[in-house]
């Protein structure tokens, strides 16, 4: 039987995702403008607020980037929890 996940796993992991993309962006664009220093500043800005949002996500809903530490060092969840192209 499939784990029903509540609404705001979906809503966390959009806003991950979204955040990801103005990252992926900001990469694309600073290879070839390496010394913009506005488009540095907003990646730094951007890549704090994606590792914010990844910390928040997996305190409540456990492991979502690979090789993260468990909170329950007796228990393996990397396998348990819905990976982000299951849902």
């Amino acid at each position: 039987m499939e784990r029903q996940l509540p609404k705001e796993y979906y809503t966390k992991l959009e806003a991950i995702q979204a955040i990801d993309f103005v990252i992926y962006d900001l990469v694309l664009y600073l290879n070839t403008h390496p010394d913009d220093a506005q488009a540095i500043q907003q990646y730094n800005y951007y890549s704090a607020y994606s590792s914010r949002l990844k910390t928040e996500f997996e305190a409540c809903f456990g492991p979502l980037r690979f090789g993260m530490p468990t909170q329950e060092l007796q228990h393996w969840e990397w396998a348990e929890s819905p990976w982000p192209w299951q849902v």
